[in-house]
Order: C-alpha cells, then structure tokens, then sequence
C-alpha cells in the first residue's frame, strides 16, 4: 500500500519545462515512480518526450489539457490519459480548480 499522506511534498519548479510550481508527491521502487501532483491556474507541465517508458495519467479532481504529439486532449475528473512510450505530451491546468492526478511511469 502507498500512503501519499506519509510522503512529503515536493515541489517541482517548471517541471520539464513548464509554467509555475507543482505540488507532487512521488514514490519510486525502481520499478515504478507515482506521483500524486497538484497544478494550480496556469500551471503546466512541459512538453517532454517518454523515450523509455509510457505514462498513465488518472484525473482525480479537475481538468487536464493535455497535449499529446501535436494533438489536444481534454481529459476531466474521472478519465485518464496516456502517453504510450516514444510519444510527446503536455499536461496544463487552465481551469480555476485545482488540478490533482495521480501519475504512474512503470521502468520497461
């Protein structure tokens, strides 16, 4: 069991790349890394590339626009999105909720 009440808080200033400051906090095992992240109005996550590992993106609260080679993908509460390895996304809040996923990158 993860319990993300007992991880601290890291905070991500522009996240690869991005705009504003991210609340996460991560787990990793060396065979996973999870991350709880909260993104404020305006924040976003850069446009980066999964050279060695896809990602799952699960929507607990808010909306997501995410940004996934080249096309948009809005994604709210309750849906995820996925970035297949090779690909390239986007994660932005531009709503006034806060903006809370639940990210998992498993090492393949």
């Amino acid at each position: 069991m993860i319990n993300f009440n007992e991880i601290e808080t890291t905070i991500l200033h522009e996240f690869n790349g991005g705009r504003g400051d991210i609340e996460g906090k991560i787990f990793q095992d060396g065979k996973v890394k999870i991350m709880k992240a909260e993104l404020h109005k305006n924040t976003s996550i850069g446009l980066h590339t999964h050279l060695t590992s896809c990602e799952i993106v699960y929507i607990l609260n808010g909306v997501a626009k995410c940004i996934i080679d080249d096309c948009v993908e809005i994604v709210k509460e309750g849906q995820c999105h996925y970035c297949p390895k090779g690909a390239s996304h986007s994660i932005v809040n531009e709503s006034e909720e806060v903006l809370v996923m639940l990210c998992v990158v498993p090492n393949q």
